[in-house]
């Protein structure tokens, strides 16, 4: 064996006592599996602008027909609120009281609070309050929901045929469109806005009525007890007479379908045998159950569907899916009826997630410039370079591990990443090429001697990191929750990078670095290399100016600390930047009773 020139005769190599030089397989086997766990996770993470913020909410809604917003408060919403006081990790509620009747109560817990859990808390309570609620209340049923809050995108019905107005196309997306969405995976609600399906509206005369000495209840009570399905049971069944020989279920008419039948429901019978009816006193049409609520498109009459993203669903996929959905539900549509995507959330979470990959990648890229610059050896700046996409994508396991989402935070947690999992790999071959040049001893012994002397200090560099942001998720309220994700995809990042850095780095190091001298670099290296000394010399002697005059610079250290304290104060604060979503609301408040 032929001695490196500059270097005495080396005896025999000490034993590598490293596993993982020792067994280089073993490393990238590691590295491997990371690397693959990171990706099998990511298929399942949601995708999402922001991670979700708001507390959880539990929605209550009841329906009083034809009482007033007051007394709705005060006949349904009072005594439910009454039994909502106790409720575990409860923050507040709130309702609100329409004059056509209906109450939408909204219950907040706590971000901790699970919201599966908070609707069963919030349903029992409920069933609490339900014998003091009017009658009428009580019939129609308490609706118990998890209210959904992250809209995804508006599907719009509309027609060319004027036969189609907003009543029938609101029908028919409530029967054959509304189900098919709310099937889909990911779909946390959907439902045709406004109440514009088809009812039995009676219009009453009061004067015909006053007449009669009838009331808005009677009439009320007549048809809740004529407007129903009573079974009648059969004709001969057993015990049956001798020579019976057919068992025939009776029929009755049961609910009432037409304004004619409604019409003719019975309200009185008179001293003289005749009968007073629904036609006698008012007119019966079919309608819809609300007018209050009407959605257009383009000065069109449409019917809207609503389609809600259910909490740790992927916002890209669930809009693929409806888009697949509505194209094939076309397909059977009547002539004349189309759908169109009228409005979309979708866009700016792409431009979003878009605008921080293509940051991600840039990054990548000059980092590995960066690398190879002071490396200056293209073997030297691949081992780094492994490390981080073994790190980065590692990282999409542990956040699919503590149940995040992929969004523009945890994103920008990587790209700040990929600037710091590459530390600790390029301390492992800068000691391994140091103690090559120094001792000239193969590439696997500078490896393993570096390890023994770096190990203790690499592990300390993963812990002061992991000590820096680790506390960021322990902070709360809506700026720890915003910034909980933030941080912790850094550090497991990091992690993994000191895991990459002392099973695969030291592999790499004895497999790729050759104990070659290159003496004096030339070219561009060399134009670098002296313009970086330069530069070196040059704060050298700043530095000793300084220490030369520490009360001058002193005194410009604390005016420039000065004018940083002046400009947090005048500096405009924000949990988030204001973004441009691609569209503008207006909202119109008309004065009461208008």
């Amino acid at each position: 064996m032929s001695d490196q020139p500059g270097h005495a005769p080396r005896g025999p190599e000490p034993p590598i006592k490293n596993l993982f030089i020792r067994r280089p397989v073993l490393s990238m086997v590691i590295s491997i599996v990371i690397v693959l766990l990171g990706l099998f996770s990511l298929r399942g993470l949601a995708i999402e602008q922001y991670p979700a913020l708001t507390p959880p909410s539990v929605l209550v809604s009841a329906f009083f027909p034809g009482a007033s917003a007051e007394d709705v408060a005060d006949a349904v919403a009072a005594p439910i609120e009454q039994q909502l006081s106790g409720l575990q990790d409860l923050l507040y509620f709130k309702s609100s009281n329409a004059s056509d009747g209906t109450m939408n109560l909204e219950v907040y817990f706590d971000p901790s609070r699970d919201q599966d859990l908070a609707a069963v808390d919030v349903q029992n309570q409920v069933k609490l309050a339900e014998p003091q609620l009017p009658a009428e209340v009580r019939r129609n049923g308490v609706t118990i929901k998890k209210a959904q809050k992250n809209i995804l995108l508006m599907v719009a019905l509309t027609s060319e045929d004027p036969a189609y107005d907003a009543f029938a196309l609101s029908k028919y997306a409530k029967l054959n469109i509304e189900d098919e969405i709310k099937r889909l995976p990911g779909v946390g609600d959907a439902y045709v806005y406004g109440q514009l399906e088809f009812s039995m509206l009676i219009s009453l005369d009061p004067d015909k009525l006053a007449r009669l000495g009838l009331t808005i209840t009677d009439v009320n009570n007549a048809v809740q007890e004529q407007n129903v399905t009573n079974p009648a049971g059969r004709v001969g069944r057993e015990p049956a007479p001798p020579g019976t020989e057919l068992t025939l279920p009776v029929t009755t008419i049961g609910r009432l379908k037409s304004p004619e039948e409604f019409e003719r429901v019975i309200l009185k019978a008179e001293s003289d045998g005749s009968l007073v009816h629904i036609a006698d006193v008012g007119e019966v049409i079919l309608g819809s159950r609300s007018y209050d609520l009407v959605g257009r498109l383009n000065g069109q009459a449409t019917a809207l569907v609503l389609v809600y993203l259910r909490s740790g669903a992927n916002a890209l996929d669930l809009k693929e899916r409806v888009v697949e959905t509505m194209d094939r539900l076309e397909r059977s549509f009547p002539t004349g009826i189309g759908y169109t995507i009228a409005y979309d959330t979708t866009p700016v979470v792409e431009a979003s997630i878009e605008e921080v990959i293509h940051t991600f990648f840039e990054a990548l890229i000059l980092v590995v410039l960066v690398v190879f610059v002071f490396l200056q050896s293209f073997k030297a700046t691949l081992i780094p370079s492994i490390a981080v996409p073994v790190s980065i994508l590692g990282t999409f396991f542990g956040m699919s591990l503590m149940g995040f989402s992929v969004n523009s935070l945890t994103l920008f947690g990587m790209v700040l990443a990929i600037g710091i999992v590459v530390d600790d790999a390029i301390v492992v071959v800068e000691n391994v090429e140091a103690i090559m040049a120094k001792e000239g001893v193969s590439a696997a012994v500078a490896a393993d001697k570096a390890m023994s002397q770096i190990s203790g200090a690499l592990i300390a560099i993963v812990l002061v990191l992991c000590a820096v942001f680790v506390p960021v998720a322990f902070m709360g309220g809506l700026v720890g929750g915003l910034f909980k994700q933030f941080a912790i995809t850094i550090a497991v990042s990091v992690v993994l990078s000191g895991i990459v850095a002392l099973t695969l780095t030291p592999a790499l190091c004895a497999m790729l670095l050759k104990n070659v001298h290159h003496g004096e670099k030339k070219g561009f290296f060399g134009w670098f290399n002296r313009t970086f000394d330069r530069i070196t010399g040059g704060y050298v002697g700043n530095v000793e100016r300084v220490i030369g005059r520490p009360k001058t610079f002193v005194a410009c250290f604390l005016v420039m600390m000065g004018l940083i304290v002046v400009m947090f104060r005048i500096t405009p604060t924000g949990v988030i930047p204001t973004e441009d979503k691609g569209f503008f609301m207006v909202n119109v408040q008309l004065p009461d009773g208008a």
